[in-house]
């Protein structure tokens, strides 16, 4: 007997530091944020720019994992596709993608907070 499919798959991504989690819904929802007290002596708009791209992440991974379970259940690769799954490529090419957008620098919020 199979076990039943959850309603929603989650993801979970944390920052290169290690100081930010989060865990969201295949839609980017968090459904769980945490946050070591030194990541908020930083700028906000920092921390939530940061907050936000680990939410893609999260999202983009939890659909990864939708992806996986239609795959082992049979699904046809080309319906998972018009459905707008990601592959394990895809996510990895636009989690690399938002790494270095802007220039980005994982600790430099940490940094400035002790500046």
């Amino acid at each position: 007997m199979n076990p039943p499919e959850p309603e929603y798959f989650t993801g979970s991504a944390t920052s290169r530091t290690g100081l930010v989690t989060v865990q969201t819904t295949e839609l980017g929802l968090p459904t769980a944020i945490s946050v070591y007290e030194v990541a908020l002596r930083g700028d906000p708009h920092v921390l939530a720019d940061e907050i936000k791209r680990l939410c893609r992440q999260s999202a983009n991974r939890a659909r990864l994992a939708r992806r996986n379970a239609l795959v082992e259940a049979g699904a046809d690769r080309e319906v998972l596709d018009r459905l707008g799954l990601p592959t394990a490529a895809e996510v990895a090419l636009a989690e690399e993608a938002d790494e270095q957008y802007g220039g980005y620098d994982p600790g430099s919020w940490v940094r400035g907070s002790y500046g």
